[in-house]
């Protein structure tokens, strides 16, 4: 009769050929890093370019991947003013990891492409309102002779209004994000040099 094997015994052999690679170890490390320090080059402003000049050589492509992976994934479309600084502070970064001269004229185009964006997103709305406003000034008269007094709709309690709203305003976002889309994947190839 055979002797029965503890779990432990049984995975013990399974994963007798399995080796650990330090190096990759290392690297998933110095990429995990790489993540954190982007953040805190984006929020405390930490020198970047010190912080990867002081990590070992053989770990430093992995630490950029980390870094690249999180800047990259921060440019997207603006919500306010502020967010082209933040993204002012994104191409920086971007610089120090993709290594070309055609990179600093491309976001700079970017950037100013996505203010004019922000200046357009106002436009937009404004726009939809004014086209909207005489279906919305018939809606309140039609409730206010039903309800025998004055009624007045925000235009965003609607739905109609918000369905033609999202519908223009997506229009322009998509055409917005395809800029982006750009940008990231030339990037990307740039960085990939």
């Amino acid at each position: 009769m055979g002797r029965i094997k503890s779990a432990l015994e049984i995975a013990m052999e399974r994963t007798e050929s399995v080796k650990s690679d330090k190096g990759s170890i290392r690297g998933h490390e110095a990429k995990i890093r790489g993540k954190r320090l982007a953040n805190q080059y984006l929020g405390e402003g930490i020198n970047l370019e010190a912080e990867i000049k002081k990590t070992p050589g053989d770990e430093q492509e992995s630490l950029k991947q980390g870094i690249f992976d999180v800047l990259s994934g921060m440019i997207k479309l603006p919500v306010e003013e502020e967010d082209l600084k933040r993204l002012e502070t994104v191409g920086k970064g971007l610089s120090l990891l993709v290594n070309n001269n055609r990179f600093p004229g491309l976001y700079k185009q970017l950037r100013e492409a996505l203010s004019r964006y922000l200046q357009e997103t106002v436009q937009y709305e404004e726009a939809i309102v004014r086209q909207y406003e005489p279906k919305l000034r018939q809606k309140e008269e039609e409730l206010s002779r039903r309800m025998g007094r004055q009624i007045r709709l925000d235009p965003f309690q609607d739905p109609e209004f918000v369905a033609f709203y999202n519908q223009h305003m997506n229009a322009l976002k998509d055409k917005y994000q395809a800029a982006i889309d750009q940008v990231r994947e030339e990037a990307a190839a740039l960085f990939g040099k």
